[in-house]
């Protein structure tokens, strides 16, 4: 996969009503995806002993899409995601109910195969966690794990994959040493290789920026952006200006009593200038939320 290079962001026009930004994507990104459904959520609903945390949700992902999933904290987006690659098994008292689906993958039917399922959907968490080994070992683990020992062929998918996230150039000379000693924008970025070499269909992102500075944060964005039409994103964010310039499709959570639900979802030009229910109205032009 080549990695588009930056250009300078669009700067938005004039706003058409008050608290509204017109939708404008990267300059440089290819149109989005194929219109076909990816993954899909039918009446998913997440609790943990007795509390509901997502109630009936029904959302469908398409293929190849950016998709950012925003609202407050407490709605249930983490959950979503976490379900998504069934990480909610590692919670006790977490339960999962209704339809969801991977292409034809019944993720939620106990003979699915996990290590399959984790293989084919990585997540990147909001603070970047390198394991306490080297460079180099925080690349092979994955593929040892997943059955591959061939050191040719290890030595090659980490070069391929350091080179995806522009890392390669900066650290080749230091394999070897602690992934630790990396800055926080080049640990995220590390932990996106390490989810990359695996070769994905999906990524999950839980707000991956939101713990670095803002040059580390747009390097990170930008490479977001180049995996466009190369894997299925879901990213977690509260930035909604971050969510402006990279989503092809926005899913709007909101919290009611207390339990998660999904209000609206479409493409992010509908979300962000002509939203359909009130309340996605009052969370987009910071009425609410």
């Amino acid at each position: 996969m080549d990695i588009i290079q930056p250009a300078s962001r669009m700067t938005p026009g004039p706003d058409r009503r008050p608290g509204f930004m017109p939708w404008v994507p990267y300059p440089y990104t290819k149109p989005c995806c194929e219109p076909v459904a990816h993954i899909r959520a039918e009446q998913l609903s997440i609790s943990y002993d007795s509390r509901q945390a997502l109630q009936d949700v029904d959302l469908e992902i398409n293929r190849g899409c950016i998709t950012a999933v925003v609202g407050p904290s407490g709605c249930g987006k983490t959950s979503f995601l976490m379900s998504i690659n069934r990480l909610t098994d590692l919670i006790p008292g977490c339960r999962v109910s209704g339809n969801l689906h991977i292409k034809e993958l019944d993720v939620l039917a106990p003979i699915t195969n996990l290590l399959h399922l984790r293989r084919m959907v990585g997540m990147i968490f909001q603070k970047p966690t390198v394991f306490p080994f080297s460079i180099r070992k925080n690349l092979e683990l994955p593929l040892r794990e997943h059955g591959t020992h061939d050191r040719t062929l290890m030595a090659s998918a980490i070069e391929k994959v350091l080179q995806q996230v522009g890392l390669w150039n900066e650290v080749k000379d230091r394999l070897d040493r602690s992934a630790q000693a990396l800055s926080g924008g080049q640990q995220q970025r590390l932990c996106l290789a390490r989810a990359l070499v695996l070769s994905p269909d999906v990524l999950l992102l839980d707000e991956p920026c939101s713990a670095l500075d803002p040059i580390s944060s747009g390097i990170v964005e930008d490479l977001i952006v180049s995996l466009r039409g190369h894997y299925t994103v879901l990213i977690v964010t509260h930035n909604l200006a971050q969510a402006r310039r990279i989503a092809d499709h926005v899913a709007f959570f909101w919290s009611f009593n207390g339990v998660g639900r999904l209000v609206e979802h479409g493409s992010a030009q509908e979300i962000f200038e002509s939203p359909k229910e009130e309340l996605t109205v009052a969370y987009i032009s910071g009425m609410r939320g």
